[in-house]
């Protein structure tokens, strides 16, 4: 049974604005443009994607224990 979580909540680290949005199955999302305050986030340092640094769920590889992005 699949337990893979896609939809995950962004929150801007530059305005607190918070965003449910559908996270890829298929790609990483390496930009993300905050719907608020209009800044591009990007990930963090060692991170494969702005679910990953900002959302409330990790992309659906990291949720599966696989590698992300390579």
């Amino acid at each position: 049974m699949d337990t893979t979580i896609l939809k995950s909540t962004i929150t801007c680290p530059k305005c607190g604005h918070k965003e449910e949005e559908q996270m890829p199955t298929d790609a990483c999302q390496f930009f993300y443009e905050c719907k608020n305050c209009k800044v591009v986030i990007r990930p963090k340092e060692g991170d494969c994607c702005v679910y990953c640094s900002y959302g409330t769920k990790a992309c659906p590889p990291v949720q599966n224990d696989m590698k992300c992005c390579e």
